[in-house]
């Protein structure tokens, strides 16, 4: 006699077994493709672009734009210890046509994963600086500014991620969580070739809840093999190309060009600028010019290793104006010259390259 059959539970799924399988066949399958991916640009030995931030750091550094300065300045400073990194620096300046003179007290604290810098003025505003570094190329970021001006106080975070062969950053500047008003920015740069590499940036402005408003800038890299020379290009729909060129002419001598159009409706103007930066044995000598009429030069003179002397000139010839600055920078350390110099090159790497 035949067995009976069993009656099918109508509550049994019957193709639960059969899902679950595919499911768990398309998770493997996609994971499967993702670490081939992930091994083929492993392969390609792309290097990290940098940053967005760090996207002219070379012109920078080359230009007067961030050196120049008029009237008298004086900055004295006393490094306490080198491991950790802990220096106080009092600064003055006077004289100046742009800026009322003013004092500053400044302090910097920095290991191999913390960079803490701060500073107050002689009407009470304050300033701080803090990065820190994690593993696997993440940096954390966090500035901020109390000021006696309304609308001058400043709070910004950021978050910074260098992998393999590429630079993303999120940034938000001033944020208020309750109507989500501010400032937020988003970075990303990517190597294509070892020499190549292009990415975006978007910044989304909402000082409040009914106005917004959406930048895009398109970024672009070139740097040559042996790194002698670098290009880059920054471009807005809107109408705004910046367009740079740095070379190292030599071991002493670099060479930059930056180029700014604006071609608005509102608008429509060009700058150029041409500067070169040469470096003797304790000395550096910085000059530039642009197509507006202005003629700049810096030098700066170090007659042993805790005492320069800096004197800056800048001649506009369309307004026919001209501006003349000197300085002096003082260091008070126990430490020996090797350390000095060990200590320099510790808070250059903080400031401009934090820990990854």
């Amino acid at each position: 006699m035949a067995s009976p059959v069993s009656p099918i539970n109508p509550y049994t799924p019957l193709s639960a077994a059969p899902s679950s399988s595919t499911s768990s066949n398309s998770t493997s399958l996609f994971s499967g493709y993702l670490n081939s991916f992930s091994k083929w640009r492993a392969e390609l030995g792309l290097p990290n672009p940098g940053s967005v931030e760090n996207l002219q750091k070379e012109v920078k550094a080359t230009h007067l734009t961030n050196y120049a300065f008029d009237g008298g300045r004086a900055d004295l400073t006393k490094s306490m210890s080198m491991n950790p990194l802990f220096q106080v620096t009092h600064s003055f300046t006077l004289g100046s046509q742009t800026m009322a003179p003013s004092y500053n007290f400044g302090a910097i604290y920095a290991t191999d994963n913390v960079f803490l810098q701060g500073g107050v003025d002689h009407d009470g505003n304050v300033n701080a600086r803090l990065n820190q570094g994690w593993s696997n190329g993440h940096v954390s970021k966090a500035q901020a500014q109390l000021s006696q001006t309304p609308g001058h106080n400043l709070l910004q975070l950021e978050q910074d991620y260098s992998g393999q062969d590429f630079n993303l950053n999120l940034k938000a500047v001033n944020p208020w969580p309750a109507d989500l008003t501010g400032i937020f920015v988003g970075s990303y740069l990517q190597s294509i070739t070892k020499n190549f590499a292009c990415g975006t940036e978007w910044v989304f402005q909402r000082p409040t809840p009914s106005t917004s408003e959406l930048v895009a800038t398109y970024l672009a890299k070139y740097t040559s093999s042996d790194r002698s020379w670098i290009t880059t290009a920054q471009l807005q729909p809107a109408g705004i190309l910046q367009a740079t060129y740095w070379q190292k002419l030599s071991e002493k001598v670099d060479f930059a060009a930056d180029l700014q159009l604006v071609a608005t409706p509102m608008r429509r103007d060009a700058v150029a600028t041409l500067g070169a930066k040469y470096d003797l044995r304790l000395s550096t000598f910085r000059a530039q010019l642009d197509s507006t009429g202005k003629v700049s030069a810096l030098l700066e003179q170090r007659f042993t290793p805790t005492f320069a002397f800096l004197v800056s000139g800048e001649i506009d010839h369309l307004k026919n104006s001209a501006k003349v600055g000197v300085g002096v920078m003082i260091e008070s350390s126990a430490l020996s010259p090797e350390e000095m110099e060990m200590q320099m090159q510790q808070m250059q790497m903080q400031q401009l390259s934090p820990p990854q």
